[in-house]
């Protein structure tokens, strides 16, 4: 019976922990025009606001809607993002970087951060020759990417700063 009792507690402890995950990917816009938006898998989550994820969010999109970028960015500076607790999703963590690859291309100068864990880890890409530090313009500028393995992280993106 007690091993029963401890197992029960075990699996409720681990339930409790995988719908507990949460993250925020919070925007800060100043351009003084355009609209931030956040996107998933085909679906618009944000035009601007603060969106908290219950759960994991993985292969998301953000870039500032200026009137000249696709659906999905095209033709404009973007930043993806997924943001994982690690130990609850086989070893996927959270990670972000800006892109210019094409049909990605400069647009307004972006960045981000997290906070709530990995404070300070972020980048930036002010201008349209900020790779390979800044920004990926080939698949293989790795070295933009920022990765963090905290539980519960949230990412700040801002535009024009």
């Amino acid at each position: 019976m007690k091993s029963a009792i401890a197992t029960l507690l075990t699996v409720t402890a681990v339930v409790v922990g995988v719908l507990a995950e949460s993250h925020t990917v919070h925007f800060t816009n100043l351009c003084g025009y355009g609209t931030p938006t956040l996107i998933q898998g085909g679906n618009v989550l944000s035009t601007g606001g603060d969106y908290t994820s219950n759960g994991p969010l993985g292969a998301a999109i953000a870039y500032l809607q200026t009137g000249g970028c696709g659906f999905n960015g095209e033709g404009c500076t973007m930043v993806e993002l997924s943001l994982y607790n690690p130990d609850t999703n086989g070893g996927m963590i959270s990670s972000a970087d800006v892109t210019l690859i094409p049909p990605h291309a400069f647009s307004v100068t972006s960045g981000f951060g997290f906070y709530n864990g990995c404070d300070g880890v972020g980048n930036d890409c002010t201008w349209s020759g900020c790779c390979p530090d800044g920004a990926f313009c080939t698949p293989t500028d790795y070295q933009a990417q920022r990765q963090c393995t905290v539980d519960n992280v949230n990412l700040a993106v801002t535009f024009c700063d």
